[in-house]
């Protein structure tokens, strides 16, 4: 029943050459049938695909439910899951508004790659403006999952390359296979990062690693990623999107208040001066222990309805 209403909700269904255009600005031309000059076919493609996203996921998108889940699947395996306009837009449409009944979103990618990066096809023809635009749209989409209402677990596997790696740094918890390897081979290319990279991945990894790795075309493993913090789980080939529901299921159980407190108040205080990291932090905690769901479950631990918290081997609890 809950897949069947997030399918109803998102219609995903329909092609994209089916969706009604009638709410785009229309293609400019001269007398003579051809493009203006004021707008390239770049340009028209980009405002085409944020339209339309507004109204459906794109095929390149699948979305479906699994109890309180929500996974969106990057569904272009012929393309090793490249990011075009349509996919972006539609990554930020689903961002902006999950599903109501989500607590977890696992964010995947269908076939042999997570994602291969930037559809590079459709930004030859981009002037400088167009470029600044598709950035920001990419920004936009990003900005989504990680600054979202809910929690987001990304499964990497094969390439997770350029901006797909960029995509990957947005999510909050990264499960990577065995299979996975990153890279940033924009320098190869004569471009630069333009997905928020350049702030995201040194968070992860520090500055000097991406400087080497935009440098010299270096890559890293999945077992090195795990290392230098591209993911917090390892896992074999196959097994990463069973790991992502397990965490997910685990993360769905918690408050909402709570989830969202550490995926939007956390991040925001690591990165703030120490003086307003503690009243911002003092906040958070005046805010989450007055919630009636955390005062239940506070009463549950004194009242001993709940375990202690265990050591991992099982011998002894803290």
């Amino acid at each position: 029943m809950a897949e069947r209403k997030l399918k109803e909700r998102f219609d995903m269904s329909r092609p994209m050459d089916q969706i009604d255009n009638s709410s785009t600005k229309p293609l400019q031309t001269e007398h003579h049938g051809q493009m203006s000059s004021r707008r390239s076919q770049s340009d028209v493609r980009l405002e085409n695909c944020e339209s339309e996203a507004r109204r459906d996921l794109p095929n390149s998108l699948t979305a479906s439910q699994h109890g309180p889940v929500t996974l969106l699947r990057l569904s272009r395996p012929a393309k090793r899951n490249a990011l075009d306009d349509a996919t972006i837009a539609g990554i930020e449409f689903f961002f902006s508004d999950p599903p109501q009944q989500t607590r977890a979103i696992i964010l995947h990618g269908e076939g042999k790659h997570f994602s291969a990066g930037a559809d590079l096809s459709t930004v030859t023809d981009a002037s400088a403006p167009v470029s600044v635009r598709r950035s920001q749209s990419w920004y936009r989409a990003f900005d989504g999952i990680e600054n979202g209402r809910v929690p987001v677990v990304a499964v990497l596997h094969g390439g997770v390359i350029g901006g797909g790696l960029e995509l990957a740094a947005a999510a909050h918890i990264r499960v990577a296979e065995r299979s996975a390897f990153y890279a940033l081979p924009e320098s190869t290319r004569g471009i630069f990062v333009g997905g928020g990279g350049a702030v995201r991945i040194p968070r992860l990894i520090g500055t000097t690693r991406m400087i080497d790795m935009m440098l010299t075309g270096r890559t890293y493993s999945a077992e090195e990623g795990l290392s230098l913090g591209f993911s917090q789980y390892l896992v074999d080939d196959g097994h990463g999107l069973a790991k992502a529901i397990e965490l997910a299921e685990r993360i769905a159980t918690n408050t909402v208040l709570s989830n969202f407190a550490i995926v939007q108040a956390l991040p925001r205080i690591a990165r703030s001066d120490p003086e307003g990291g503690f009243l911002l932090e003092s906040l958070m905690a005046a805010i989450t222990v007055g919630d009636d769901e955390a005062k239940e479950r506070v009463n549950a631990f004194f009242e001993k309805r709940v375990a202690k918290v265990a050591h991992p081997s099982g011998e002894s609890e803290r």
